[in-house]
């Protein structure tokens, strides 16, 4: 029996994308008012500064990667003493800029009727501050109180804990096939891949269901529960 629906944040809820290229986009322009030196820094780069800090800083929480990642875009422009307030410029916007998926308010509330949900998330994306406030029974931040990012089976130990009903009761829904999908599985949860761009299916595991918007995930749910095979 199925009870509890936990989902990941960015991309499985929140249109992130286009959230971060405004925030980055708010940050060139306070960069080029400040000095004519960033009129040669382009949104390409400040793009790719984010990437180029990512590896080496993967564990860390994201506030501290994208502090690091603004701070290469800075030093583009010789303003490396401005970290502070063009980190909350950023930030400010981000967050103005995050809201959910079209599909994801009448979902949740579809859900609500059968299920107890919760918001699981390595990233920064708090729920109360991108249109989902009391949308959750249970909220978990990666870095809070010492838990550590997914795929740690830490992450996927504290979800279990937060729902207080047994791993094979929760279904864990993301768009991320390793943090998603893989991991969950091998934690004992169920799995819903949220493929909302088509890629094609990594081999040797097969998820509880596939869905392509989670429109179609109230359907997939109720076919999981029933005992029906892994839908696509």
């Amino acid at each position: 029996m199925l009870t509890t629906v936990v989902f990941d944040a960015d991309e499985t809820l929140l249109d992130l994308r286009p959230a971060v290229t405004g925030g980055l986009v708010a940050v060139l322009d306070e960069m080029r008012r400040r000095t004519p030196v960033a009129a040669g820094v382009t949104l390409a780069e400040l793009e790719s500064d984010w990437d180029a800090v990512f590896g080496r800083l993967s564990a860390a929480p994201v506030l501290e990667i994208r502090r690091a990642a603004l701070a290469r875009s800075l030093a583009r422009a010789g303003l490396d003493d401005h970290l502070d307030e063009i980190a909350a410029l950023f930030f400010a916007r981000r967050f103005a800029l995050t809201r959910p998926f079209p599909d994801v308010p009448p979902t949740l509330a579809a859900l609500r009727t059968r299920y107890a949900l919760g918001f699981a998330t390595n990233g920064n994306s708090r729920a109360e501050r991108c249109g989902l406030a009391g949308e959750f029974a249970f909220e978990l931040y990666a870095h809070e109180n010492g838990l550590p990012k997914k795929p740690a089976p830490e992450f996927y130990a504290a979800v279990v804990e937060a729902a207080g009903v047994p791993a094979g009761q929760i279904v864990y829904v993301g768009d991320s096939w390793e943090h998603d999908v893989a991991a969950p599985r091998r934690a004992g949860l169920r799995s819903v891949w949220l493929n909302r761009y088509g890629l094609p299916r990594p081999a040797g595991l097969t998820p509880d269901a596939e869905v392509s918007t989670l429109a179609d995930l109230p359907s997939a749910l109720t076919a999981l529960s029933a005992g029906s095979p892994a839908l696509s």
